[in-house]
């Protein structure tokens, strides 16, 4: 009779969106002095841009902390949610982006330039290639000032691992971090999951957390994704 498997509890390991536990590297550092610079910003409305996973929301929480900001996701926006949206004197607006609600967006830049409200935009990518229709909104955007982001570099990439083991109390090796690095999507979130995998199933098999674990869980990545 089989030896029986060891049944892996689902514990959370909640993210921390904490200023301690963001990892900076060239990728995110004019984010993070942007964010860090706060008030003496450039201008009242800003955006941070980049690609998913790049710490947008990470840095966007750290921000709404310092300044007391509400946080609020651009698909929610419509011109009855705006009103109090600026009560204390300080929003976020997660993931905007070609499909928003353009007179609601364009009230909300108006309100926070008529209030001098601080206003901190994310997205994917610049407004300036968006095809909107108002083309006072458009205008608007365009003079918005962007931060961008880029994906984590390897040595960050590389940071984080070791810190997501460390929290579940995980001793590993260079190998393992560098077949993660190479081998998994380029993203925080993309960390969290895959560390999350090797350590439930590594609890399952009752197998320590190796590089020839990582191997056999994702073998179904394109080898060619190995070497990008």
């Amino acid at each position: 009779m089989p030896a029986p498997r060891q049944l892996a509890l689902a514990l959370e390991h909640p993210v921390s969106f904490a200023r301690e536990n963001f990892f900076e590297g060239p990728a995110n550092a004019a984010a993070l002095a942007l964010v860090e610079s706060y008030p003496d910003w450039p201008d009242n409305i800003m955006m941070l841009v980049g690609p998913h996973g790049s710490g947008k929301s990470h840095l966007a929480a750290i921000w709404a902390e310092m300044s007391g900001a509400r946080i609020a996701a651009a698909r929610t926006l419509d011109r009855s949610s705006l009103t109090g949206a600026l009560a204390t004197g300080a929003l976020v607006v997660e993931d905007i982006g070609p499909d928003i609600e353009e007179a609601a967006a364009f009230h909300l830049l108006n309100l926070a330039r008529q209030e001098r409200a601080y206003l901190l935009l994310t997205g994917r990518s610049p407004p300036a290639g968006w095809p909107l229709a108002l083309p006072d909104l458009a205008s608007r955007l365009r003079a918005v000032p962007v931060v961008s982001l880029a994906a984590p570099d390897d040595r960050l990439l590389r940071a984080v691992y070791v810190k997501l083991f460390a929290d579940r109390q995980l001793a590993v090796d260079e190998g393992l971090i560098g077949f993660l690095v190479n081998r998994i999507e380029r993203s925080f979130p993309a960390a969290r999951e895959a560390v999350a995998r090797l350590d439930r199933e590594a609890l399952r098999l009752r197998r320590p957390v190796t590089r020839a674990l990582a191997a056999e869980l994702f073998r179904s990545v394109p080898e060619e994704e190995v070497n990008r």
